[in-house]
């Protein structure tokens, strides 16, 4: 399977066809899932994820989602939508209530990675969130998407608001976290780093069995 950055951003992951329960997941968790079920030995589970790049178009994930649902759930007893709302407004929650397929829990992938209650509690709106995916696509994520490459004048505007960039590190990698200093002083905003592991990504992917 390629799990390059540049596929997982542009064309996602297929599936294998094997196992009992099919993750339905955003391509910018691709790696954490694939090392989590290698570590874990979760034979019963299989991986498709959708272009990561449809976080730009938020509201294109329901659309997406849904017609992956219809694709695969004759293929598996159970499909687990690895989406958060991610910017959807209420209507992938809407969505799979619908289909009588589960989610994961949150707004959206900072909040599980660092623990919904946790993030929430801290109510950080000053904060601007990177993971390691984001990290290593931010020109594909913020720079290309914002303009910025062609309008440097239009940082203030996005980020004049933010006082810090929060890189939540999913691994313990010292290359990611110097990409990440340099993200954060090309965005004009202090830095912090915070090593959540996969949070509550790997205690939900636990309970399925």
């Amino acid at each position: 399977m390629e799990t390059d950055d540049r596929t997982l951003t542009e064309t996602g992951l297929a599936p294998k066809g094997q196992g009992r329960i099919l993750l339905l997941a955003c391509g910018a968790l691709a790696r954490e899932i694939l090392d989590l079920i290698k570590a874990n030995g979760w034979t019963h589970m299989d991986l498709h994820c959708l272009p990561a790049i449809l976080h730009v178009r938020p509201e294109r994930i329901p659309d997406a989602v849904e017609a992956a649902i219809l694709k695969h759930r004759a293929d598996y007893d159970e499909i687990f939508v690895v989406y958060a709302d991610c910017g959807t407004g209420g209507r992938l929650a809407a969505l799979c209530t619908r289909l009588g397929v589960e989610m994961v829990a949150g707004p959206h992938c900072y909040s599980f990675f660092e623990g919904n209650a946790a993030f929430a509690e801290k109510d950080e709106v000053d904060c601007f969130y990177l993971t390691d995916f984001l990290v290593r696509q931010f020109e594909s994520f913020i720079v290309k998407p914002l303009g910025l490459d062609r309008h440097p004048d239009l940082l203030e505007m996005y980020f004049g608001n933010y006082k810090t960039l929060v890189y939540q590190a999913q691994t313990d990698d010292p290359a990611l976290t110097e990409k990440a200093k340099a993200h954060a002083a090309y965005l004009g905003l202090a830095f912090e780093r915070r090593l959540t592991g996969y949070g509550e990504l790997v205690t939900t992917l636990e309970t399925l069995r």
